[in-house]
């Protein structure tokens, strides 16, 4: 069910070293970089679905019909013209998700983080909230590593191949490794809540009520007094000002619609038009009725829900899929529902607050006057910044430094949600414009994280843009941009995970641009691979990413001057060797025949590139995944051969070392040590971890 294939967008690809689309890609980046909408139900409305089977409630309903909305989506820029767009999406989120870090601290917290008095439903949650949060690069590689060991045993079992059983059309030469589309889905879910940027920040609030409640309206305000100034209500440096939408949930198999529909009209006249009745019926459905369908899968979860998931998948005895199933008419209505919701209520309430501000605040930073009021509050007395403030604080009275963030009525914190909605929606030369001002405020202010965030999302804003760049623009601004996002992210604010976000990002969306725009995107995953602490799975994925990269450099001429071709044959069959090293001989297969490829070997009518001791070596790899496969046959008879080959060995990766800079690191096998029963990272693993007995399952974390 989690496997990385998909019928909706070809992800198969015959060799690693093919890049991605650019059209690809960007879809990936558009829509993990979409409005967020809160639910916040009543117990009588929870209690409804979970009668229905749907144990996680009405957010667990909502979430995989909001990752697509059904037909075209009708977008308005600033300037006034409408663009239509077919993979527009929403993420349903609980009130309380990503305000903690999905892995624990110690076994003594619980498992929500907060005491059970303070769920607003007053009802145990059915997965805890920390579970959807992202930003753990642990995590992620795991989720790879599980992917990876689950394609390994089904290649040696059966003759279709993973990669693809799940495809129904062709493969494409511009198609990416599902595992990398895999590992990049997972960097871009569950973005944690932070202040230094508002994407996970709600822009709505679902407040959701039954038919079956004995005071509804009551129970309506108290829903949104507990959102505005309750237990519900979202940190001090969230924006409390956005749109509440109401829903009644009509019981089709026991309510009267009448009394539904006259409830709803006086739903109307209390809270405005921003209201909703959902018919939806009580039974729970079963797979034999008529029209049951199963409740789709969401693609983007984070990588500690789909660790949970594939864990209590594992529990289970028999092989019946525990995946809840739901009527036909209930998946039409939820699909009109959220479809109404977007287009008429969220796109354009986003698009007049940007206009708002805009036009009240970002219009007076740009031109001569905003510049020059700029300048003046830096170097005058008289204005409320700062430049020489004490050690410590920051340059401007508008940024808290001790605790780390702008007050959401600042400027400074409206134009980055301005930017940020203006990405959302997609105008790239809206949000873009905005981040390059703040960019020199933050700075100014020594607020250092939305500095970074500011410039990260200035060069992925001017990359997606539809303009073409110049090869000095992008050097000199997207290049000096992703320097300074990586260099205060690493250094400054010590964030690995954005640190990696950020080159990411970058490289690619570089893969679609020029020919020397190819070496960029090597160079900045590269830089990934030698500095930050990426997992074993993901530096055998960044590898592969990295010959890919100069395997698409098209040369020029008959000598095809600029090629790339000897570079990319060599990170194959790095990439090879990194799979070998954590037992992977499928994927290390993959790696060495696009090695092979590359540098002739593999065509007798073409010059071989390869000097000889690589041609050793890349036999010395086939030979050892030949013994992965059929261990104690391949072993040769003579010892001095593997001297020979073992000495050969050591000389090309003392020639690695200086060109990679980075010693290969040997995993854990789950095959040979076995994954430890704790996903959520209660016990803290390394190499010399002894493996874990499995616990009791009052201890797990899971119901």
């Amino acid at each position: 069910m989690f496997s990385p294939g998909t019928t909706q967008t070809t992800l198969r690809s015959p060799s690693p070293t093919q890049p991605a689309s650019t059209d690809e890609t960007s879809s990936l980046i558009l829509r993990a970089f979409v409005p967020y909408i809160a639910v916040l139900p009543s117990i009588d409305c929870e209690e409804l679905l979970r009668h229905k089977g749907v144990h996680g409630g009405l957010l667990e309903l909502l979430r995989p019909f909001g990752e697509q909305v059904q037909g075209r989506v009708v977008i308005r820029d600033s300037t006034g013209i409408s663009k239509p767009w077919d993979d527009f999406g929403v993420r349903f989120t609980g009130i309380k998700d990503g305000l903690e870090p999905a892995r624990l601290q110690g076994k003594g917290q619980h498992d929500g983080g907060e005491d059970s008095k303070d769920q607003p439903t007053g009802l145990a949650e059915y997965r805890p909230a920390r579970l959807r949060s992202g930003g753990d690069i642990t995590q992620i590689d795991e989720v790879v590593e599980r992917h990876l060991e689950f394609a390994e045993a089904r290649s040696k079992t059966t003759t279709t191949d993973y990669l693809n059983h799940k495809d129904t059309q062709a493969p494409s030469a511009a198609s990416s490794s599902p595992f990398y589309s895999l590992y990049l889905r997972r960097m871009l879910s569950g973005i944690l809540l932070s202040p230094h940027e508002t994407f996970s920040h709600p822009v709505a609030l679902i407040i959701a009520i039954s038919s079956r409640n004995p005071a509804p309206i009551d129970e309506l305000r108290k829903l949104y007094t507990s959102s505005n100034t309750g237990e519900a209500r979202m940190p001090v440096w969230v924006n409390n000002e956005y749109l509440r939408y109401y829903v009644l949930i009509h019981d089709e198999d026991y309510d009267d619609i009448k009394k539904s529909t006259t409830l709803f009209e006086q739903m109307k006249r209390h809270f405005g038009l921003h209201c909703h009745l959902l018919r939806l019926r009580s039974a729970q459905c079963v797979p034999t009725d008529d029209d049951s369908m199963r409740l789709p899968v969401c693609q983007w979860v984070s990588a500690a829900e789909e660790i949970a998931e594939i864990v209590s998948r594992e529990d289970i005895d028999d092989d019946e899929d525990p995946t809840p199933y739901i009527f036909e008419s209930d998946a039409a209505a939820t699909r009109s529902f959220v479809r109404e919701m977007v287009t008429q209520s969220i796109i354009p309430g986003m698009e007049r607050l940007i206009a708002m501000w805009n036009d009240q605040v970002a219009s007076r930073r740009r031109g001569i006057s905003g510049r020059f009021m700029s300048l003046s509050k830096r170097f005058t007395p008289f204005s409320g910044r700062s430049v020489t403030g004490p050690a410590g604080s920051g340059a401007s009275g508008n940024y808290d430094a001790a605790q780390g963030f702008y007050r959401p009525d600042t400027p400074e914190a409206i134009m980055r949600k301005l930017a940020d909605y203006a990405f959302m929606l997609r105008d790239f030369r809206l949000a873009q414009n905005t981040y390059d001002i703040l960019c020199q405020d933050f700075k100014n202010d020594k607020a250092w994280k939305y500095y970074a965030g500011a410039n990260e999302m200035a060069a992925v804003s001017a990359l997606l843009s539809p303009s073409s760049i110049s090869t000095k623009f992008r050097r000199e601004t997207v290049d000096q941009c992703l320097e300074n996002a990586y260099y205060s992210y690493t250094t400054r604010c010590l964030a690995p995970f954005n640190a990696q976000r950020t080159l990411l990002l970058g490289a690619e969306l570089l893969q679609g641009r020029s020919s020397s725009a190819l070496d960029d995107a090597a160079r900045w995953l590269a830089r990934i691979v030698d500095d930050t602490g990426v997992g074993p799975a993901g530096h055998a994925l960044l590898t592969e990413r990295i010959s890919s990269c100069f395997a698409s450099r098209k040369g020029v001429g008959i000598l095809q001057s600029g090629a790339r071709t000897r570079k990319a044959a060599f990170f194959a069959t790095l990439a090879s060797n990194a799979w070998l090293e954590l037992d992977k001989p499928s994927q290390a297969e993959r790696c060495l025949t696009s090695a092979k490829e590359l540098y002739g070997v593999l065509d007798e009518r073409k010059e071989a590139l390869a000097f000889d001791g690589m041609l050793g070596y890349i036999e010395e790899l086939r030979q050892a995944i030949e013994r992965f496969r059929s261990p104690g046959q391949s072993e040769p008879s003579d010892g001095s051969e593997d001297n020979a080959a073992q000495t050969t060995i050591e000389t090309l990766q003392q020639e690695t070392e200086q060109v990679d800079q980075r010693t290969h690191r040997k995993s854990i096998s789950t095959a040979a040590a076995g994954l430890s029963f704790d996903p959520l990272g209660a016990v803290p693993l390394g190499p010399s971890s002894p493996v874990l007995e499995r616990p009791n399952e009052s201890e797990d974390g899971f119901e």
